[in-house]
């Protein structure tokens, strides 16, 4: 039933889009590929295949993590234009509207697509609402970030620890090592990655258990 209802959403869509005078073709493209995201998303995220339920979204948002806000800033979040936006999320984030707080700054990378600082504010945002998984759209946001500016370490940081957080901790290793090897000696943003590689390391050698993703 979900997967007809997707469907038929789609196809009124595309309707429309295509009617004589309605849309201009330059943005047939856009629309589509958005179609397709969205549909990507659902299947991905959602169960096309069961019936539909009632959910509290309020009762089951996780609580914001302002330790998690306090260390974006430190490490590399710039507040000028960029920082109203994440001001804003961070406002939604904390009443439990995850979802919002993502669409704020799906708004913000459309006016600033080449701002970093704004994709790697979507991507904490994106694991936010997916309650700590790594989503395909919150990775496409941290890759982004950082091939914008692939100098700042704050982008590298969180998609690592999004990383381990989600249990790919190989794939945060991958991260997470170059990036302790090109930063200062004696930084304790340095010595944090290399004891989080480390335990990355005996855990996947079966010998630790310990936390993994900040100090």
């Amino acid at each position: 039933m979900g997967w007809a209802i997707a469907g038929l959403l789609a196809a009124a869509t595309l309707g429309l889009m295509l009617w004589p005078g309605r849309s201009p073709r330059g943005t047939w493209e856009l629309v589509g590929a958005a179609l397709l995201f969205g549909i990507a998303g659902y299947a991905w995220q959602g169960n096309p295949t069961l019936a539909g339920a009632p959910r509290n979204g309020q009762a089951q948002a996780a609580p914001f993590d302002e330790d998690m806000a306090k260390q974006r800033q430190a490490i590399g979040e710039r507040f000028g234009k960029a920082g109203q936006w994440l001001v804003l999320s961070d406002g939604l984030g904390r009443q439990g509207k995850t979802q919002e707080a993502a669409n704020v700054l799906v708004a913000a990378v459309k006016q600033e697509p080449n701002n970093a600082t704004l994709w790697l504010g979507l991507g904490n945002a994106l694991v936010a609402h997916g309650d700590g998984v790594m989503s395909p759209s919150a990775e496409y946001a941290f890759r982004k970030a950082m091939a914008i500016d692939p100098q700042a370490p704050a982008a590298p940081y969180f998609y690592g620890m999004a990383l381990a957080q989600s249990g790919q901790l190989e794939g945060a290793r991958k991260i997470w090592a170059p990036l302790a090897a090109r930063l200062p000696a004696g930084s304790q943003l340095r010595a944090e990655l290399e004891q989080n590689v480390a335990m990355i390391d005996s855990r996947l050698g079966g010998q630790g258990e310990g936390p993994l993703g900040g100090s």
